[in-house]
């Protein structure tokens, strides 16, 4: 397990007082309990920006039995990726455990298909490397609000205040073990403004046959995610430009092609 870069209050600038009081009351209990527990992800991220998130979810090292033997307002849902939702109040937290590549190649990646993707995700890790496993750099970091610091493993605090989206790892293999992260991609440099990194914009292209892989519910909440948020038009562009408008609306493209003609 590597360490990662501390960041102090000083420099990240959040506060407990920014955190959802519900989850904020969780990662006391957890850490109180023995067990490590951070926010992590997409909440990290917007409070960040300056955005009020709309979510905060908790990780921990502590298994999902654990976590419902710890709250009696808990239940444990989810096959590929079992975890907790911790009723605080009129709140609900998700708490989920550090994750691991299961099957790890001599690349570091997981092969579980022939085609490279994931199915199941509930194999067990340490911080480090559910840090790894995560899509985006600026999705991989971890505020503690007890000890008050940010732990970053891959770079995204840097990342996210210098405006750049880098995919975690090897882009073209990333995306092959999950295609909806192409999806992803475009959602977050347009909702948040952010420019993707050259080696992460650089794989999408190619990457875009695999969207046809995506099975069609999930395919179809994703780009209701994409498109239904305020920024549909910068989102669509950028789809246009990798060509994943061809591949999810072909219709469009053929429209297009005829009117130019």
């Amino acid at each position: 397990m590597s360490e990662p870069r501390v960041i102090e209050a000083r420099q990240h600038g959040l506060s407990p007082s920014d955190v959802n009081p519900g989850a904020l009351k969780i990662v006391h209990a957890i850490q109180a309990a023995g067990f490590s527990a951070e926010l992590v992800g997409g909440c990290v991220r917007d409070l960040l920006l300056g955005h009020r998130p709309k979510d905060f979810d908790v990780v921990t090292e502590a298994e999902p039995d654990t976590i419902q033997n710890l709250f009696r307002r808990a239940r444990l849902i989810g096959r590929r990726f079992r975890l907790a939702h911790v009723r605080v109040g009129r709140e609900v937290v998700e708490v989920s455990t550090y994750r691991a590549l299961p099957n790890v190649g001599d690349d570091g990646y997981e092969v579980s298909e022939g085609d490279g993707r994931i199915l199941r995700d509930n194999v067990f890790g340490d911080r480090d490397s559910d840090a790894r496993r995560r899509d985006f750099s600026v999705n991989a970091l971890y505020y503690d609000p007890v000890e008050g610091v940010l732990l970053d493993y891959v770079g995204g605090f840097e990342d996210l205040n210098a405006g750049i989206l880098r995919m975690i790892g090897k882009p073209a293999r990333r995306f092959q073990e999950d295609p909806v992260r192409l999806l992803r991609a475009v959602r977050f440099a347009s909702r948040l403004g952010l420019m993707l990194d050259a080696g992460t914009e650089a794989a999408m292209p190619d990457a875009r046959l695999l969207l046809k892989k995506v099975p069609p519910p999930r395919l179809f909440d994703e780009s209701l995610k994409l498109l239904q948020n305020g920024y549909a038009e910068p989102a669509f562009r950028l789809m246009h430009r990798y060509g994943f408008v061809a591949e999810l609306l072909p219709e469009i493209t053929q429209h297009h092609l005829a009117a130019d003609i």
